[in-house]
């Protein structure tokens, strides 16, 4: 069993704008993020621990500007909590080994998938295409992502 966890190696790493996300909850400007636009078959892990989050055939066009997907690919990985920040009552997502803050989830997704839009910045995120993910120990998620070639 691969084991998931936030180091200080993986911290260092961060680009200043990953470490603003991920390490002080912030939000980056909408629209802006590097994979709000992809559209190739893979997966999304947390920048920090590695963890699997989310899949390709989960993401969809929410028009938010951040990425936005319908659930989590191992809904154990995500955490939820309250956030009342900015005057708001929100629902906080972060990933659970690596502790990092990736958006928010909101109730207002497509119903035929579940009614949710977890909407995730691309700076928490690291792409992985279908074609690496046995290679870089994700084969067991190979049936979760659409071969789109």
């Amino acid at each position: 069993m691969t084991r998931y966890a936030r180091t200080e190696e993986a911290i260092a790493r961060l680009t200043p704008e990953e470490f603003y996300v991920t390490q002080q909850s912030g939000t980056e400007r909408p629209g802006t993020g590097a994979l709000l636009g992809n559209k190739k078959p893979g997966i999304y892990v947390d920048v920090v621990s590695g963890e699997p989050l989310f899949a390709s055939s989960d993401k969809y066009e929410s028009g938010c500007g951040w990425p936005s997907f319908t659930r989590p690919i191992e809904p154990a990985h995500v955490t939820e909590l309250h956030d009342r920040s900015h005057g708001m009552v929100r629902t906080e997502v972060r990933s659970a080994h690596g502790d990092s803050h990736l958006g928010h989830v909101f109730p207002d997704g497509p119903r035929d998938r579940g009614g949710l839009r977890y909407c995730i910045n691309s700076a928490a995120l690291r792409f992985v295409p279908r074609e690496e993910m046995e290679a870089q120990g994700y084969g067991d998620y190979l049936d979760q992502v659409e071969d789109l070639d």
